[in-house]
């Protein structure tokens, strides 16, 4: 096991009804004035923000509100959140919604405090993070994990019409506090779901997927949360309603981006930066270029990495026989079990479904490595390798 540190402050109000207590949290982490910031209409229509909205009011906190969130935050909302935050004199973030709210309202909550550009901290001229408004967040979606990470992933829109998602992070950007209601996932629909399952457990395989040794709590603890997902996910997307699969997967996302199980090992994120590009070119939701890209990613790791680590994965997540003259059959089969069940709960497995050709791989590769070189740690991608696995994805 390597050296670390592990710093996790969160406070985190666990079950139902606790949106009502929004505004108590914000006052106990010394707010006076809040910028809500939240994504599209459902937060309004659901009633949502109205009743954080109640609860502010409940404790004489005023605030104002930003509105117009989408998937993967875009920079311009993120500045225009900066702005209105000094304007206002906010002294205090409030994320109401899933990860891209979450991701948004970090980066307005680094960039009000820092006189330069926000995305020096995003592009890497800055960072890590060290002074932030303060955050707190109200969690609508099982995903990404942000109410208890250090991170937040931003895409800048160039004035040439070019995308680039990239992260900053810092301890200072893990919310102080994380309302988690386990039914307001309820009313989602079914292919938000399967995406947050399948961003879950790409959290946990990034982590796994490693070559330090000696890593036997941390293992042990990505499976366990890996083997829940299989069972609680089945469970959710065959009755939408069921409050106990929700609250499993509404904590097993916290716990696979919190890091602590990635304490003390090398972590991968290859997957995650190729992702990116398929995001920002066809519009898939993050999870869903997840689902399709990791089996792909896992056959080309095991070829060029050895099979040891995926015959473990194969037999302690999905009870493969381990076939000890054939390891690679045993590794390829862990594979097939998790391509199988990404299809099974309706995420698509190639990129040719989100609409992509073999002429788009250059320009996701070259997107990707603009002024970032270094991706990957089990797999350690160059552009080569990157054009590879998308080809394989394809």
């Amino acid at each position: 096991m390597d050296n670390f540190t592990f710093y996790s402050p969160t406070y985190f109000a666990f079950g139902k009804g606790t949106e009502n207590e929004t505004g108590a949290y914000v006052k106990k982490y010394g707010g006076t004035k809040v910028l809500i910031h939240y994504g599209g209409g459902s937060a309004k229509r659901s009633g949502l923000l109205d009743r954080v909205e109640a609860s502010l009011k409940k404790e004489g906190i005023d605030y104002v509100e930003l509105g117009g969130v989408k998937a993967s935050p875009l920079s311009d909302l993120v500045y225009e959140g900066i702005d209105l935050a000094r304007k206002e004199k906010v002294d205090f973030i409030l994320a109401v919604g899933g990860g891209s709210v979450m991701d948004s309202a970090k980066g307005i909550a680094l960039g009000a405090v820092y006189d330069g550009d926000f995305w020096d901290f995003y592009c890497g001229k800055k960072g890590p993070v060290t002074e932030a408004l303060p955050v707190g967040c109200v969690v609508t979606i099982a995903a990404s994990g942000s109410e208890g990470s250090t991170d937040s992933v931003v895409t800048l829109v160039t004035e040439d019409g070019h995308e680039y998602k990239r992260c900053a992070d810092g301890d200072i950007l893990r919310p102080l506090f994380a309302i988690m209601n386990p039914e307001l996932m309820m009313t989602l629909p079914p292919y938000q779901t399967a995406s947050g399952i399948a961003d879950i457990m790409a959290h946990c395989m990034e982590r796994y997927f490693t070559h330090t040794k000696d890593v036997e709590l941390t293992d042990r603890l990505l499976e366990a949360v890996m083997i829940t997902m299989i069972k609680e996910g089945r469970r959710v997307m065959a009755n939408p309603n069921d409050y106990e699969a929700r609250a499993n997967i509404m904590w097993a996302a916290m716990i696979a981006q919190n890091n602590s199980t990635g304490v003390g090992r090398a972590q991968d994120w290859g997957t995650h930066h190729m992702d990116n590009e398929i995001g920002i070119l066809y519009g898939a939701s993050h999870g869903a270029g997840l689902a399709l890209l990791f089996p792909y990613w896992m056959e080309y790791a095991m070829k060029t990495q050895g099979t040891e680590r995926f015959v473990m994965y194969a037999n302690r997540v999905w009870g493969c026989q381990i076939d000890f003259e054939h390891p690679e059959v045993t590794g390829m089969e862990g594979i097939k079990c998790f391509q199988r069940f990404m299809k099974d709960i309706g995420m698509p497995t190639t990129i040719s479904e989100l609409g992509g050709k073999e002429e788009d791989i250059p320009k996701m590769v070259e997107n990707m490595f603009h002024e970032a070189p270094n991706h990957g740690n089990f797999v350690k991608l160059t552009p080569e390798i990157a054009a590879e696995i998308y080809r394989m994805a394809l």
